[in-house]
Parts: structure tokens; sequence; C-alpha cells
């Protein structure tokens, strides 16, 4: 039987990244286009949403979303939700459709061959171990929101070695430029993701994913002296809602 498991597992992962980079090679030319500047960038999104539906689906995930507020169609928002898997980027994707928003990620996935080309052009990337990075990531999503984008970060600041942690304490950078700029922050609690499709190579299988966009927090008169408590708002929201969903 664990014979059987293991060559499960490593033929379901080999199928996810032959997916993931099929799907953008197909769609190369067509993505060479719309990175070419900030005006097209709404084409790409469109493409990328594509290619998350694409390996969401053709891994046999399916989900299932509880809508306590829904985004307004053009507005910018501070997107956050819980990060355990590389599915959160898909379903995040999946998700918003109507406010072109741009990651935060870590900027050791642009070394990934093909993937890592249109993410390190599409993405702010960030080391979070170098103060001058996050601060220059800071100064390129304000650009972002600026023109009108929305912005997706992972508080959490990456995935815990610790499997017992259900939701790890928040770095202040996605609630710093919220309450800045003034946008309203969307709270969403991803479940089951850890056991999915968690980073481990021999592991997961597939599912419903249930999801909770919760109700949003409200920056506007907020001062950057509220940061602590707005964060501590949303992650007290999602860890209730993680500790409902198991997880």
């Amino acid at each position: 039987m664990r014979l059987l498991k293991i060559a499960f597992w490593v033929l379901w992962k080999i199928w996810f990244y032959f997916l993931m980079t099929v799907v953008i090679i197909l769609m190369s030319p067509l993505l060479v286009l719309t990175i070419s500047s900030d005006r097209t960038y709404p084409y790409f999104f469109i493409l990328a949403r594509f290619w998350a539906k694409v390996v969401f689906y053709g891994m046999g995930f399916r989900y299932r979303v509880e809508w306590q507020q829904k985004p307004e169609k053009g507005k910018s928002y501070m997107l956050i939700s819980n990060h355990t898997s590389m599915m959160d980027i898909m379903l995040m994707l999946i998700l918003i459709k109507d406010n072109p928003f741009v990651f935060v990620g870590k900027q050791e996935l642009a070394k990934l061959p093909i993937f890592g080309f249109f993410y390190k052009r599409t993405c702010i990337l960030v080391d979070r171990g170098n103060s001058q990075s996050r601060m220059q990531a800071i100064k390129s999503a304000e650009d972002k929101i600026k023109l009108g984008r929305s912005i997706c970060i992972f508080p959490e600041g990456g995935v815990s070695d610790d499997k017992s942690v259900v939701l790890d304490e928040f770095k202040d950078g996605a609630f710093r430029l919220a309450i800045e700029h003034q946008i309203e922050i969307v709270p969403m609690s991803f479940g089951g993701l850890k056991r999915y499709f968690p980073f481990e190579f021999l592991a997961g299988y597939p599912g419903t994913v249930p999801v909770v966009v919760h109700p949003f927090i409200v920056t506007k008169g907020k001062t950057l002296a509220d940061r602590k408590e707005v964060k501590q708002q949303a992650r007290e929201m999602m860890l209730k809602q993680l500790l409902l969903f198991k997880y």
C-alpha cells in the first residue's frame, strides 16, 4: 500500500509541474505581449487566471466559497490569506476576477525555469531577510496601487516549518500599505490545503477546498498607529475560521 501511495504522489506531482509548464509554454506568445507594460497587465491577468484554473482543476481540486462580502469591480484592495500550499496562488487567481492584482512573493521562485521568467516580470519580489529588498518591495507595491491595482500578500511571510502552526504571526507590510493608501483589506481563509497539497513532495491528495472571504477591514481614517490593531483583527478572524475548518 505504501508503494502505491508513493507511486501516486510521484506521478501526481510530476503532472503538476507538467501542467504548470506546458500551459505557460503554449500561452507564451500572448504572455510576452501582455507583460510589456502596465497598460497591458489586465490582459496578462486574464491569461494568468486561465493558467490557474487549468492547474487547479487539472490536479483534481474543486472549491466551495462563502462570500461574506464581495469586492467591487475595478477597486483596489489588499488581498490576504493563509499560506500553506502552491495552490493558494491558483485559488487566489481564480477567486478574484474583476480586480487585477499583483502578488508580492519570495524571489527564490524567480529561479524556476520558464515560470520564473514571467514571475519576476509580473510580481513584486522580496528577499524577506534583506531590509533593503523589503523597502523596495513596499515602494513597488505603492506604485502598483497608484495605478489602480490590488495587491496580494501572504502576511505570514512564508510557510512555517512547524506543521502544528495553524496560522503564523503576521508581518506588518500588508497592513502598513493598506493603511497608508486607505484601501480595504480582504481577509480570506483557505481550508485544507495543508493536507491536500503541502510543499512536501510525497504527500497530498485531491479534494474540495473550503474558502471563506471575510468582511473587509476598512482602513479609511486609520493611521500607522492602528497597524497592530488592524493586523490582529485580520489574524483573529482568519484563525477562528481555520480552526473551524480543522485547518
